[in-house]
């Protein structure tokens, strides 16, 4: 029989923990953002049950969705890990706990504009595109440091910390070469005091390489396959 949501997520748990044990640090330090893109109700259902709170969504229209969906649970954590546009950044301010995707001035201030009438403090992760590929979403990584400045100026945004996707290879050096900068230019951001005792976490790695994510510092960790399925991303 295929393992179960609850057996698949304590298996990710242990894979976490020794990731953690090996780079000499706390699984406490690192938390699961279950990606629920492919998931069915069920799978979602048997996710909560388990105690699991912290869920990620790639597309605004489905985090509405699903945050509808299970209403019931008040302490669910919605994260936004897709692309995100600006006609939809007032949906996604009403339901996402954090977003992992802002990678322009325009949507940062975009952002900025909606949250100043309601005085909210809104934490964002600036997402940054480490692995230098054209395709790839993100602020470029020379003009990362430059966009940091600016959204940590802004009222009502709080710079929490930065996101990178890997590319797709089975290249381990290269994968780690594209958490490394990401680490570097945190550590750097924090060196010039951007984003102040807000800057904390490093969204980065997925079902394929997190473990190598949590060696370079990783503070979230973005999985769907390995607690869905094949198809989950």
């Amino acid at each position: 029989m295929p393992a179960s949501v609850s057996e698949r997520l304590t298996a990710v748990k242990a894979r976490i923990a020794r990731a953690c044990q090996a780079a000499g640090r706390s699984p406490d330090e690192v938390t699961l953002v279950a990606v629920t893109k492919y998931a069915t109700v069920e799978q979602v259902d048997a996710l909560l049950a388990s105690g699991h709170r912290d869920l990620g969504e790639s597309r605004v229209q489905q985090l509405e969705t699903r945050a509808q969906q299970w209403a019931q649970y008040s302490n669910i954590r919605w994260h936004m890990i897709g692309h995100l546009q600006r006609n939809k950044a007032k949906a996604a301010l009403q339901v996402a706990h954090l977003i992992h995707s802002v990678d322009t001035l325009r949507l940062a201030e975009e952002l900025q504009e909606l949250a100043v009438p309601t005085d909210r403090d809104v934490p964002i992760l600036l997402e940054v595109n480490c692995s230098l590929e054209p395709q790839k979403q993100g602020v470029a990584y020379g003009a990362a440091l430059h966009l940091s400045e600016q959204i940590g100026s802004m009222s009502c945004l709080r710079l929490a910390g930065l996101m990178t996707m890997a590319p797709l290879t089975e290249d381990t050096a290269v994968i780690r070469q594209s958490f490394s900068r990401l680490r570097e230019l945190f550590q750097e951001l924090r060196q010039r005091g951007i984003g102040g005792a807000d800057l904390r976490h490093l969204s980065m790695g997925m079902t394929h390489d997190f473990e190598l994510a949590i060696a370079e510092g990783a503070t979230m960790v973005r999985i769907g396959s390995a607690l869905f399925g094949a198809e989950a991303s």
